[in-house]
């Protein structure tokens, strides 16, 4: 390894605390599912789905966004493998029960999109600190990113917002970490998890899905901000093809549950 290799890994920081957000993020996510799609309105469980579920979607963000951020070289590769689960599910995605009857693409590709966006944005301002970018060339790049947000955000799950979410992430993650013992540096880490905090509490409309969306991305920043250094290890890692599979599969199974109870056609 060659020391420029070896300080870059040194720099990295740990990543145990994603083990633990796995299995939370499958098991809100399937709460949310259920109580949303499969199990009857008489059960009157929806307050599940607008508490215990609205953690799934910005711990998956912030998992996403940290990865390819810390963890890979390649980011968009990385965005390609979330997209191919997407494409699989798509299909029993839009099989679910929904009030209406636009063609809406599954949060895989609400994430992929979001973390493409991100790498990009981050590799932008990166050269753009370093002077290999003009100005000019830098405010036309994040115009037409803009721009491609505003067209994609009325086809994916969670819209405009969840696009917004991973690059937020991104750099808020990034300050946080970088942040020196400076008050400067500080306060402008804390300046960068503010919109993180905005668009997070502007997904929802219910008070309480609000509270839970906000408190869960409090806590990746607060992990973000140095205490991922005092997660332990998850006493049993999720396996790959489980976390691979879930997704789609979750979404195959309640289709065929609900086509064999006749809720669907």
């Amino acid at each position: 390894m060659t020391a420029q290799a070896a300080a870059a890994t040194a720099d990295r920081p740990s990543s145990t605390w994603t083990g633990w957000g796995q299995w939370l993020a499958l098991v809100t996510m399937t709460i949310d599912h259920l109580t949303r799609y499969a199990l009857p309105a008489g059960w009157e469980l929806d307050w599940a789905g607008a508490s215990i579920g609205r953690i799934a979607f910005p711990l998956f963000a912030a998992m996403v966004a940290w990865h390819g951020l810390f963890n890979t070289r390649n980011p968009l590769g990385y965005a390609r493998r979330i997209l191919v689960i997407g494409l699989v599910a798509q299909l029993p995605y839009m099989m679910m029960p929904r009030a209406s009857d636009a063609f809406i693409l599954n949060v895989c590709f609400t994430l992929a999109t979001g973390l493409a966006w991100g790498a990009w944005l981050h590799d932008l301002l990166a050269r753009q600190r370093r002077g290999e970018l003009e100005a000019y060339w830098f405010v036309l790049g994040v115009a037409v990113s803009l721009a491609v947000w505003q067209l994609l955000g009325d086809w994916v799950e969670y819209g405009h917002r969840g696009l917004l979410l991973i690059p937020l992430f991104m750099l808020a993650m990034h300050y946080l970490h970088q942040a020196g013992d400076t008050l400067a540096e500080r306060l402008t880490a804390v300046a960068f998890t503010l919109p993180v905090l905005v668009v997070a509490g502007l997904m929802n409309s219910s008070d309480m899905a609000k509270s839970f969306t906000v408190a869960t991305c409090l806590v990746i920043l607060w992990l973000a901000a140095g205490a991922h250094r005092l997660t332990p290890a998850v006493p049993s890692a999720m396996p790959r093809r489980l976390w691979l599979a879930w997704y789609p599969g979750h979404f195959a199974l309640i289709a065929l549950w609900l086509w064999a109870s006749g809720a669907i056609g």
